[in-house]
């Protein structure tokens, strides 16, 4: 047992993504200062089992990382069956007391005896890129070509299909957008024809507008969007949060106020919300200033750009859509996350990656990093061979 402990730590550390790790491990580290920071105001008590939680969280992630850096995901992918049934009982488990609700959405699990609440959605994503990339292998190689109409109805029934169960059971729109991103970014390099996007894109705005326009949108939904081309709508309720978060990062000029210091993160509660997961990006511009958010820009920019890198060096078109699958991801939680802080993109409940709070997505995200990493181990080894 011990041995094989060893063997496997052992080619762990000659063969996987070190630099991805670092990386991940660099900003993992960062947040928890941020995290400190934007609880301070909280408590001492508060502060300590924040930043406690995320380091337990990442602990689990590291674990994540090294078993799924091992793990061949082109072996894994086969138990398809198995993953996507416990993908879908992860999300229907929110539909039993465990499920809890936070902000109008029943989209965490809570279980007895366990420090942090799960999200599913954050995990069954990893699951989601597994299989559509696996789906679009198998289009590709039945068909050879991605163009007809045949070829892009079984992908997008799955994400219909996800997107639909994630919607109706836990009423949490935001993750769901982030599966349509991960599938349009895995349909691009899959070869999907222009014209299904051209089309798909224009049905999904013209559907949107027309149920805007017919009054027929969630009143909370239609005022996300009505705040971002009108901000002196309603700023006392649904521009509130974007208004302060604004406030906040307009505040900090060049260098911030400084960490344990800014104005806003360290008032009461009636001040910066949600200053540690969904606006941690407005805590960073009060305190850290404008080249504190740059270095987390950076950071993360690092990040997307080593799972595009290892895309390229993938052995098989499968793993390159997985890596491609990984990278949307955090591309699209990166800026959405951004974009809702600057007042330009809806608030949707997505944390800022490896930075906000949150154990679920901290273990989801190493977890998704050790799949890349595994990838690129067996990349080299068959470039060594």
């Amino acid at each position: 047992m011990f041995n094989r402990l060893h063997d496997t730590l052992s080619d762990f550390f000659q063969q996987a993504d070190l630099v991805l790790l670092g990386l991940c491990c660099g900003c993992t580290l960062f947040g928890m200062v941020l995290i400190a920071s934007a609880t301070h105001y909280m408590g001492t008590g508060s502060m300590i089992r924040s930043v406690g939680i995320q380091g337990a969280a990442m602990l689990i992630g590291l674990a994540a990382y090294i078993l799924l850096s091992v793990v061949d995901v082109e072996l894994l992918v086969k138990h398809w069956k198995i993953i996507l049934a416990v993908s879908i009982l992860l999300i229907l488990l929110l539909r039993t007391p465990l499920g809890v609700s936070r902000h109008g959405n029943r989209a965490w699990l809570e279980i007895p005896h366990v420090p942090f609440s799960i999200q599913p959605s954050e995990v069954v994503k990893i699951a989601f890129i597994i299989l559509l990339s696996k789906q679009f292998e198998w289009i590709k190689e039945q068909r050879r070509e991605l163009k007809s109409f045949g070829s892009v109805v079984m992908p997008t029934v799955h994400l219909l299909f996800m997107v639909g169960l994630i919607y109706a059971v836990s009423s949490d729109m935001g993750s769901a957008l982030v599966y349509v991103f991960i599938f349009i970014c895995i349909a691009l390099v899959a070869g999907i024809a222009w014209r299904w996007f051209i089309l798909g894109g224009g049905g999904m705005a013209a559907a949107v507008l027309a149920l805007y326009y017919l009054n027929k949108l969630p009143s909370h939904m239609a005022d996300r969007f009505h705040v971002l081309f009108d901000h002196s709508f309603q700023p006392q309720g649904v521009g509130w949060q974007q208004t302060r978060g604004l406030l906040a990062l307009g505040s900090g000029g060049w260098f911030g106020q400084g960490l344990f210091n800014g104005t806003q993160t360290q008032a009461g509660s009636g001040s910066l919300p949600a200053r540690h997961t969904d606006f941690i990006f407005a805590m960073i511009g009060e305190e850290l200033g404008f080249f504190g958010c740059l270095l987390v820009i950076l950071l993360l920019t690092a990040i997307i750009l080593r799972c595009l890198w290892v895309a390229r060096q993938a052995s098989s078109d499968y793993a390159r859509l997985v890596c491609v699958g990984m990278a949307g991801m955090l591309i699209f939680q990166t800026v959405e996350n951004i974009g809702m802080c600057l007042f330009v993109m809806p608030v949707i409940g997505l944390t800022l990656p490896f930075f906000s709070y949150g154990g679920s997505s901290v273990v989801t995200l190493y977890a998704a990093m050790g799949i890349v990493s595994g990838i690129k181990k067996r990349a080299l080894m068959n470039w060594s061979r």
